[in-house]
């Protein structure tokens, strides 16, 4: 039986609403939404979807379970992210981007740490943990992001990066 849970029509977006489920089932809120979800091997991000809509208007494969809709993938994905944060450390970061002169791309550090850690593509999630650390350098100070947005979702409040390229700050 199909197990996929949508937002009821008038539902609020992102919030609290009606929920319904293809079996026929009605939630008052998320809570037992997500629940009947997880009883029935349902992603509880997407409530077995497949989808999600990080800002209005805006859908597409939800990361919980890599848009397949199922419970085993996000438990999958989400031990995989915690490996992830355990072996790619902001020390690992630091000195792979050390080792660059000018400015370097995302995909540039990820592909670094990867090949030294040894790690076949689709192994962990590395570009997303990589992305994750140089935002936290950015934020501190001892990068730039040098990129322009690719793409503009909702006016200038959400923006979207493929490949975002940075450079070490100079120190005075």
């Amino acid at each position: 039986m199909n197990h996929s849970i949508s937002l009821a029509p008038g539902g609020v977006l992102l919030g609290d609403g009606a929920y319904v489920c293809a079996c026929g089932a009605s939630f008052a809120d998320r809570m037992p939404a997500e629940l009947h979800a997880a009883e029935n091997d349902r992603c509880t991000s997407c409530l077995g979807t497949g989808e999600e809509a990080p800002a209005p208007g805006v859908t597409g494969p939800c990361t919980g379970c890599a848009g397949t809709g199922g419970r085993r993938e996000q438990i999958i994905w989400q031990l995989a992210h915690s490996e992830a944060e355990q072996l790619i450390t902001m020390s690992t970061v630091r000195g792979v981007v050390a080792g660059f002169e000018g400015p370097f791309h995302l995909s540039e550090i990820a592909d670094t740490i990867r090949s030294g850690l040894d790690l076949p593509l689709g192994r962990l999630p590395v570009g997303p943990r990589v992305r994750d650390l140089l935002l936290e350098m950015q934020a501190s100070g001892e990068i730039t992001m040098i990129s322009a947005p690719d793409e503009l979702l909702d006016g200038t409040d959400v923006v979207l990066y493929r490949d975002p390229a940075w450079q070490r700050t100079r120190l005075l």
